[in-house]
């Protein structure tokens, strides 16, 4: 039994009106998910993603008026969006510059070209090549290119302190294969170890970045609030809230998010992972060609609908 790759980044934004803007009309990704965060209704709960709401193309966001982020250890400090070859990153370079993105220069990293850059809130992003491997979905309404859109999400990048218990929760909880090893770009002296699942590749790879010493991270606007790995089947699922029962890990239980299914738990550094399963999908209540063009909730919370609504800042 294995995981499959990243299912979704969620992270937090306090100005989801600025960060609609940017993810849809800089970045060009499609809004396939208008809602609200299940356990805090007052919050929206954006997806991001390709033009069908792929798995392993979310990007989410929680609507959450609060401080920005501590930079620090036990957190996730990047997240990799993956892009088809050279002439796209050139692409992206220059489009990015134009809209006056923090970015830095292209660089080989791990053996691919990256382009790391921010949005204006902090959060730390990077743009990877992927050799146009696998299947991708345009979004025909997207200001970007079709041959240069975002095709899903590359690595995660994390950072512990300390190897040991996570790497025992990676290899033994989860079944991820430790790969190779490269070194942090902002420090050489602290090393990167990457993990894949499935079939590997830069859509099912976690980067863990060892930083004894570092202060711990204080999350906030512009951070990572958890990172979801794919599994395909609710069979697979199910099993997987057994495996975790059976090896003691202290998790939240099977929970029904209706697009998806999902197990929380947190690695021994406190890095919350969530399981999610890849259906039903996002189309389960919404025409494809209509995704993200209202507010949709779970059917739990349709008879809050009027209160829930009403209380949501206009984000057009």
């Amino acid at each position: 039994m294995d995981l499959t790759g990243i299912h979704h980044v969620t992270a937090v934004s306090a100005k989801i009106r600025d960060n609609h803007q940017f993810y849809t009309k800089t970045l060009g990704m499609r809004l396939v998910k208008r809602s609200v965060n299940q356990d805090d209704v007052s919050a929206y709960h954006l997806f991001y993603a390709d033009a069908k709401g792929t798995p392993g193309t979310d990007l989410t966001f929680f609507d959450w008026p609060v401080a920005p982020e501590r930079r620090g250890t036990h957190a996730i400090t990047r997240t990799y969006l993956r892009v088809a070859g050279l002439p796209a990153l050139m692409w992206w370079a220059g489009h990015l510059r134009e809209h006056g993105v923090k970015a830095a220069e292209m660089t080989e990293r791990d053996g691919r070209l990256t382009l790391d850059f921010e949005d204006a809130e902090g959060q730390r992003l990077a743009l990877v090549d992927d050799g146009g491997l696998g299947e991708a979905f345009p979004w025909e309404d997207s200001p970007v290119p079709a041959a240069h859109q975002i095709r899903g999400l590359g690595p995660i990048q994390i950072s512990v302190p300390d190897l040991r218990p996570t790497d025992a929760v990676l290899q033994r909880v989860l079944n991820m294969r430790p790969v190779r090893e490269y070194a942090l770009p902002e420090s050489a002296a602290h090393t990167l170890h990457v993990y894949e699942m499935g079939s590997g590749g830069a859509a099912a790879e976690l980067h863990v970045a060892v930083q004894p010493g570092l202060a711990t991270a204080q999350s906030g606007a512009g951070g990572v609030h958890h990172v979801a790995l794919r599994t395909p089947t609710y069979e697979e699922y199910d099993a997987w809230a057994e495996r975790l029962n059976s090896l003691g890990v202290q998790n939240s239980g099977k929970i029904d998010r209706y697009w998806f299914r999902s197990l929380y738990f947190r690695e021994p550094n406190g890095i919350l992972f969530e399981i999610a399963s890849d259906g039903p999908g996002f189309t389960v209540d919404e025409d494809e060609a209509t995704l993200g063009k209202k507010v949709v909730l779970a059917p739990f919370l349709e008879p809050q609908r009027a209160a829930i609504v009403a209380k949501l800042k206009p984000i057009d």
